[in-house]
Formats: structure tokens, sequence, C-alpha cells
């Protein structure tokens, strides 16, 4: 039954999209041209390819995440998913991996900090959403991402990265949820391009 789900779900470019800060943020320093239309995928592409890219692209994560989370905006079809489970009575916590600080970041701004008041902002822990603060965990290393996981018996984990749900350290008993436009390689997992092919996939059915 619905109500025995216990959904995890990840939190950066799950729950929340970052593309247009990137490139508002990347072009405002003259890091890609004043016309680059691109996901943060292809800031990050194209920032690397750059003289230091690898220096400038830490530092550009580092804003963007801490001063310029305000600016980002939910994923398309996560606040209905999120009615959909409180209606189902089912268990949402969301597991990211995220440190305190980021390594590149003048202003120390405190990232943990950050995404709750932006999920505050958003409207993510009113009753009708279905998630509690209680229930968001940030870990400092994905092998601590893969313990908290384990550890609090779900039924489904929802990410954006292959490499979590491939991992070694990934619960067998989880059903593992890639979040992903681009058609993935073949995996332990089952690929879902949008929110509402997830609704599916966890729910059976998608309401109007």
């Amino acid at each position: 039954m619905a109500s025995r789900l216990r959904i995890g779900i990840d939190f950066d470019n799950t729950i929340i999209t970052y593309d247009e800060v990137f490139r508002a943020a990347a072009k405002a320093q003259g890091l890609v041209d004043a016309d680059f239309a691109g996901s943060k995928q292809a800031v990050r592409d194209t920032i690397r390819r750059l003289p230091d890219g690898e220096l400038a692209w830490q530092r550009l994560q580092g804003q963007v995440y801490g001063k310029g989370i305000g600016g980002a905006k939910m994923v398309a079809g996560v606040a209905p998913f999120l009615r959909r489970a409180r209606a189902e009575d089912c268990a949402v916590v969301v597991v990211s991996h995220k440190t305190e600080y980021g390594h590149f970041d003048p202003d120390h701004v405190n990232l943990r900090t950050a995404a709750l008041e932006w999920m505050a902002g958003q409207g993510l822990f009113d009753g009708g959403r279905g998630v509690a603060l209680a229930e968001v965990y940030f870990e400092s290393t994905r092998a601590e991402k893969l313990k908290r996981i384990a550890a609090l018996s779900l039924t489904h984990f929802i990410d954006d990265l292959e490499e979590v749900l491939t991992d070694p350290g990934f619960p067998p008993d989880v059903e593992r949820i890639l979040f992903a436009e681009d058609t993935p390689p073949a995996g332990p997992y089952v690929w879902c391009p949008t929110w509402r092919d997830i609704e599916r996939q966890v729910f059976g059915g998608v309401t109007s």
C-alpha cells in the first residue's frame, strides 16, 4: 500500500535547479559569452575548458550554492509529487551530500543553512508538501549519504547522479530512480526524465 512507502529524495539538481543562476553568475564573471544559453552542466563543461578552469568552476559553485541560492528554482513537478505523497500518507525524507561550507567561498556561507532557508521559502515544510524539517539530512561525504539512506529503511530513492545509484554501498533493497533528461546507460535503476514519470513509477499513476 502507498502508505507504507518511505521515499528518499536528493536535493541538488533533483529538488532544486540552479541552471539560471549558474548562467547569470558565469556571464557576470565573463566565464561564458553573453549569449550563452546552456544548462548548469554546459556551464561547467565550458568553464572547465578555460585556463585554470577547474578552480574557476569550484569558485563559481561556492558562490551559487551559497549567496546565489535565492535565485534557484524548484524543479518542475516536485510540488505535485510531494502533494501526492502527502495525500497517500507516505514518509518523505531528503538526503543530500552537502558540506557545511564551500571550499572556495570567500563569504563562508553555510551551505546547509542556505539550503534549508531556500526550502522554507518554497513552502516545502508546509503541511501540504509532506516534508518535515527533522527529515532533512545533509551528509559530508557520499559514503555517509549512502549509510543514511540505508539507516532510514527507505523503499525508494530518487537522485540525479548515476554514480550514487550505482555505488556498491547503495542499499540493495531500495528501489533506485534516476532523474535525468538524457537517456543514461543501463543500470540498476529506473530512469525517469520528468517528475511526472517519477510519480507514475512510485504511485502507479498521475493525478490531474
